[in-house]
């Protein structure tokens, strides 16, 4: 294997090619046909989807923490521009995405429109500009101008998922209108399904202490529309919803710059408008910035590697327009949900699947599934965007003394629980939660798929342990240690605990812990020693060394035979197959126990090739990550295959829009599973920091790219024509 690698050649060096990179921009040249085929723009903590319609140019605003009292998240509002004239309706009409400077712009007709969020804080600017005074109307269009009830269908947007309370409803916004402002309010109450979730799951006695960050929470925006002049307010309907539209009217536009401040009520003081001038300067050289840290490019000689490697640079837009938010970008739609009756298609009447509002997604919008959050954020610690990434970890780190006092009031011991599924005040989904007979232990969700699955937790604290390393950082380690070292101290507390119940010795009779129960992932329950479990424990407690676990404390990784081939046991008994995941892999990624230039590559592979159940279980759909296990294990066919899948172009008009897989739409954990993959087919390393370069990249693809490895290095590498070299930048 060491050969096959070094066929390549190696060049070092300690200067990175000169010169800047700039991605390409994304050109429309038609207008769009609905909401479904909007573009993406961002910053700061917020998204966008602007399309022109009908000759109108609409776009949603998005910002992170809009959380309802029922958990729904939130959009600020739908914003409409009509112009006279329909300019948008000729052959010079263009809708472009300016990547490296982060703006949308639209024109045609003698109108111009540029569109951006501020990098820096949360503001939107809209710039028109028109060749003759055009008579121009700005609405704000909203469907929560009076209480909605949620139905029992669309409860999935929200924390009560099936279990609607008869009472639920969306609440309606306060929205004040003035000659040329406009202000929206969306207050939460005090009672929220935040105590709903405290009272169900039986934590009265400790409510006090916990983190509730809806209840009484306020969220705002304001609209200055400078020499626009409110008209009228109309009913209408549009994408299944009746909405409200307050217009404004500017008879002769020549020039106008519409500013939209949004506040999420996260902040101590509210946010400041920002001049637009400055502002566009000043974003512009933040994504420019962005997009140096790293990138991967080819020259086109390759139609799959050059689509490839286009949809990994959009996808990566997507998360950098949430850099600075106080929530983790969601992977069911992030901040670029769009209308929900486009998702999927009509039933077999014609009638939408989801006529619901645009605040819809399924599977929550306060609610983080681990599985899939983490799945965004891995690609994080090698494309260098450690300020992303913080905010996901931020999230894990004002939960954690709600996971420690959930554990303690449970069970009487030390760590943290964090559940699979969990809100973003750190409880398990009161739904999912299930119902608990008498004598049941109430700590455990009463649920067939999520039952004592606590270790994904461990992969965030994994990623700020690698993120550490790889930035140069060790901030990443002091600040995070307290939530690595809670969730380490909760399996060696909670199984030793858990083995006295059950009438057996804390520790086995190798002075080792017993993992049962336990879960390998959502698919193998009942489980005796999950293979998922240990190699994360074995992983973290190796990258953490000052722990409060023992390395000789932890299980080895159970193996099996098939068909004489020695394999990666999924656990060493399990009752059931509940899902269709493969943690059996889990050693070789996401912990890194196995796999090129370590131990255990030919039972890894055995493990991918052989066992049935992964065999099986194969697909490059939402959350799979067959494609990231091909390139760890070398497997250069297999990884160009599903990745070339994985990264295929998503069914609507921005191809990093996937369709909602598992989940919801645009997918994200099938992005950032996507990119993970593409990273790792292009760049690995050994325990000891070797660089393994294009360890699963087919040598007839050109490619070039920037990528960060552990020891603070920015690695370069060129494969051309067969040829490889890379630089390093220690």
């Amino acid at each position: 294997m060491r050969k096959a690698l070094l066929a390549i050649t190696l060049t070092l060096s300690l200067v990175l090619h000169a010169g800047d990179y700039t991605p390409r921009d994304l050109v429309w040249t038609t207008p769009s046909k609905n909401s479904s085929e909007s573009m993406p723009c961002g910053g700061h903590d917020i998204g966008m989807n602007i399309w022109v319609e009908d000759g109108d140019l609409l776009f949603y605003i998005s910002q992170s923490g809009w959380f309802d009292e029922n958990n729904t998240l939130l959009k600020a509002g739908r914003w409409r521009l009509h112009f006279e004239g329909d300019p948008f309706g000729g052959a010079d009409f263009e809708q472009r995405l300016c990547l490296d400077e982060g703006w949308v712009g639209v024109k045609g007709g003698g109108v111009e429109v540029s569109i951006w969020a501020d990098t820096s804080s949360p503001n939107v600017f809209v710039d028109i500009t028109s060749r003759r005074a055009t008579a121009t109307t700005l609405s704000y269009e909203s469907w929560r101008h009076r209480d909605r009830p949620v139905s029992k269908a669309e409860c999935q947007q929200c924390s009560y998922k099936w279990q609607v309370p008869s009472d639920c409803v969306t609440r309606a916004d306060s929205i004040i209108a003035e000659e040329s402002q406009l202000t929206f309010i969306h207050k939460n109450l005090a009672q929220t399904v935040f105590d709903y979730t405290v009272a169900r799951e039986g934590l009265e006695a400790i409510k006090d202490g916990l983190y509730n960050p809806i209840g009484n929470k306020e969220m705002r925006g304001t609209m200055f529309a400078p020499h626009f002049r409110f008209s009228s307010s109309s009913e209408g309907s549009y994408a299944s919803t009746d909405h409200h539209a307050w217009q404004y009217l500017h008879p002769r536009l020549r020039h106008a710059t519409i500013t939209i401040t949004l506040d999420n009520g996260d902040n101590p003081t509210p946010p400041i408008r920002k001049d637009a001038r400055i502002s566009r300067r000043a974003s512009a050289r933040w994504w420019h910035d962005f997009w140096q840290r790293s990138w991967i490019t080819t020259d086109g000689s390759n139609a799959d590697a050059a689509r490839m490697v286009r949809n990994y640079e959009l996808m990566r837009y997507l998360l950098g327009c949430n850099a600075h938010g106080q929530w983790p970008t969601k992977y069911n739609g992030g901040l670029f949900t769009f209308d929900p009756e486009y998702v999927e298609p009509p039933k077999g009447d014609g009638t939408p699947s989801n006529p619901f509002t645009p605040d819809y997604r399924k599977w929550g919008g306060g609610t983080m599934t681990a599985q899939n959050q983490r799945l965004v954020y891995w690609p994080m610690v090698k494309s260098g965007d450690y300020d992303l990434l913080s905010v996901q970890l931020d999230t894990y780190l004002r939960l954690l003394p709600t996971a420690v006092a959930r554990t303690r009031h449970y069970w009487g011991h030390g760590g943290a629980s964090f559940t699979e599924q969990m809100e973003n005040f750190g409880l398990p989904n009161p739904a999912e939660y299930g119902k608990h007979p008498e004598g049941s232990d109430p700590g455990v969700e009463n649920n067939a798929w999520l039952e004592y699955e606590w270790d994904t937790a461990l992969e965030f604290g994994m990623m700020a342990l690698q993120a550490a390393s790889h930035s140069g950082d060790s901030s990443f380690v002091t600040r995070y240690a307290p939530l690595v070292d809670e969730c380490l101290r909760f399996f060696d507390e909670h199984y030793q605990y858990q083995a006295l119940r059950l009438g057996a010795k804390s520790l086995d009779e190798h002075g080792r812990l017993v993992i049962y129960p336990g879960s390998g992932c959502e698919t193998y329950k009942m489980a005796y020693n999950p293979s998922s479990t240990i190699a994360a424990l074995r992983a973290v407690t190796s990258w953490r060394k000052e722990g409060p676990l023992p390395m000789e404390r932890i299980p080895d990784i159970p193996l099996r035979v098939i068909d004489g081939d020695t394999c990666i046991s999924p656990a060493v008994t399990w009752a059931r197959i509940q899902n269709t995941e493969t943690p059996q892999l889990y050693p070789v990624f996401p912990w890194r126990l196995y796999g090129m230039g370590r131990e255990g590559l030919e039972i890894s592979r055995n493990t991918y090739l052989k066992d049935p159940h992964a065999v099986a279980m194969r697909d490059t759909k939402g959350w799979k990550q067959d494609n990231i296990w091909a390139a760890c294990l070398g497997l250069v066919d297999e990884a160009r295959r599903l990745n070339n899948e994985k990264l295929a172009d998503g069914p609507y008009r921005y191809p990093a829009f996937w369709d909602a897989g598992f989940d919801w739409a645009p997918d994200l954990n099938r992005g950032g599973a996507a990119m993970t993959g593409l990273q790792e087919m292009l760049l690995q390393e050994a325990p000891d920091g070797t660089l393994l370069p294009f360890p699963a990249w087919p040598k007839e693809w050109n490619v070039h790219f920037r990528l960060h490895a552990t020891g603070h290095r920015v690695v370069e590498g060129e494969m051309r024509d067969g040829n490889a070299t890379w630089t390093v930048l220690p």
